[in-house]
């Protein structure tokens, strides 16, 4: 307590210093600026050449006018919905058993595997399956799997149309992300074709890019905002499970059976200064770290066939490791662009002290994010995920809530947990007018990205519509470290 208060105190003291100057200065100023003086310089300046003024006033409203034309537009979040699918969906861990040992695909020994995967999991007992693969026997085919894209991809952009007011034919910009589905015609162009989208609508369609895809799409429309004037960007983020259970038995490829659940979300943006009277937030900095230059980040999330033909997507033992080299590469970008002066003084000490006088045995200062956001939505990738960032951000119970309650009520929806980790923190009525939030997601490649949004007016849940409205009484639970699953 006495180490956070002195760290509060250096902090204020720090981003108040200017201040602190100015008021020690303001006395000596004072008393070299009299009336005499103040006219002496009044007069330098009429005596100066008539065309050296013109020139430099041009010169001024020149640079004035270039710097407005070349600064970055700003990028809103209008809003966005989170789909919540039919409660006939749901998928208890007793059910997915019960689905896995009538596949009649996998032995005891795995059986037990994913058994034990799913006590330890993080998931409740509400999280979402297609419905092709809750029938008696599965049914994975491609007709399904379009449906259930359909469900997942209509499904939100329907609530989200609904809620902002923005007619289908205004959106100039669409950005559909989706790791393992890639149908054709593409999943982008199912929606231009629904929506009747203009037929100069700027349409991209991202895939394998695993579950950080998300904040590429977002990347992708806020480059895309600062060429199109005037523009809104409707940006999808899913991922398709009925072409990609995993029917064999190689246990680095059934874990992933085990924790990812169907969700998606759609998000609308916009460059529109009118419209940002009433948006909610606005992008104010994305940071993208691709490691896939390096072989290991490279394999870690691999999709391939089995030994036996099965196609699925393997998790290397490394996987936590690799996520935290991405991890420090991405907030060694991202952390000169958000944090107070205070904490990167600290932080540049402690590497002089480590560098430059050899202090080996001080460990390396890791900044303190919590000066800088208000709230964290980390990808609810499986419970180590979250587990390993909390106790490296040194982040508390209460900021990783939202990441947390996610998991244990939609599962790994993939690229769109973000948005339900959002949506979570609105409905509890924690978002306030200027409070800002760090999202952070991996993926494979392997990819660490991050967005940082900053909310422009207070979210009053009680006007909101989410998945959580109905439900979010019940939150937060308490998450065992092992839930049984009943036999």
């Amino acid at each position: 307590m006495k180490h956070l208060k002195l760290k509060l105190g250096f902090h204020y003291l720090v981003i108040n210093f200017h201040y602190l100057i100015l008021l020690s200065l303001l006395p000596a100023v004072s008393s070299r600026l009299s009336t005499s003086n103040l006219r002496l310089m009044r007069d330098a300046i009429l005596r100066l050449n008539p065309q050296l003024l013109v020139l430099c006033s041009t010169l001024l409203a020149l640079s004035t006018a270039l710097y407005f034309m070349k600064r970055p537009r700003p990028v809103y979040l209008l809003d966005f919905a989170c789909v919540k699918p039919d409660v006939a969906c749901q998928c208890p861990r007793e059910r997915f058993m019960k689905q896995s040992v009538g596949a009649g695909v996998f032995t005891e020994e795995n059986l037990a595997f994913q058994k034990k995967i799913l006590e330890r999991s993080g998931l409740g007992q509400d999280t979402y399956f297609p419905e092709a693969l809750l029938t008696s026997p599965p049914r994975p085919c491609m007709a399904e799997a379009r449906k259930e894209a359909e469900t997942v991809m209509f499904g939100a952009i329907d609530d989200l149309l609904a809620k902002t007011g923005v007619r289908s034919r205004e959106i100039g910009i669409l950005v559909v992300n989706c790791s393992l589905f890639n149908p054709t015609p593409s999943l982008s162009a199912m929606v231009v074709n629904r929506y009747k989208l203009r037929g100069n609508v700027v349409s991209y369609n991202l895939g394998g890019m695993g579950c950080s895809a998300g904040l590429i799409s977002i990347d992708l429309a806020k480059q895309l905002l600062q060429v199109h004037r005037n523009s809104y960007a409707l940006v999808v983020s899913m991922e398709n499970i009925t072409l990609n259970w995993y029917m064999g038995n190689n246990r680095s490829m059934l874990v992933s059976n085990c924790i990812f659940r169907a969700g998606g979300a759609a998000i609308l943006l916009t460059n529109r200064r009118s419209d940002s009277r009433r948006a909610k937030y606005q992008l104010i900095h994305t940071v993208r770290t691709n490691k896939a230059s390096e072989s290991r980040s490279y394999g870690c999330v691999f999709q391939e066939e089995d030994g036996c033909g099965k196609v699925g997507v393997a998790l290397s033992k490394d996987l936590m490791v690799l996520a935290g080299e991405a991890l420090r590469t991405n907030i060694t970008t991202l952390g000169p662009l958000v944090l107070p002066m205070s904490e990167q003084l600290i932080f540049f000490a402690s590497l002089v002290l480590r560098k430059v006088f050899k202090m080996r045995r001080m460990r390396p200062y890791l900044p303190d994010f919590k000066m800088a956001f208000e709230h964290f939505c980390i990808h609810a990738g499986g419970r180590a995920v979250l587990d390993t960032l909390e106790s490296n951000l040194e982040l508390s119970r209460w900021h990783m809530e939202p990441s947390r309650m996610t998991l244990y009520r939609f599962g790994n929806t993939s690229s769109s947990s973000l948005w339900y980790e959002l949506a979570y923190a609105e409905t509890k009525g924690r978002m306030r007018k200027g409070d800002r939030t760090w999202q952070i997601a991996f993926g494979s490649g392997f990819k660490c990205n991050s967005a940082v949004w900053r909310a422009l007016r207070t979210i009053d849940p009680a006007q909101e519509s989410s998945p959580w409205t109905d439900e979010i009484h019940r939150f937060p639970v308490d998450v065992p470290a092992v839930e049984v699953v009943k036999d």
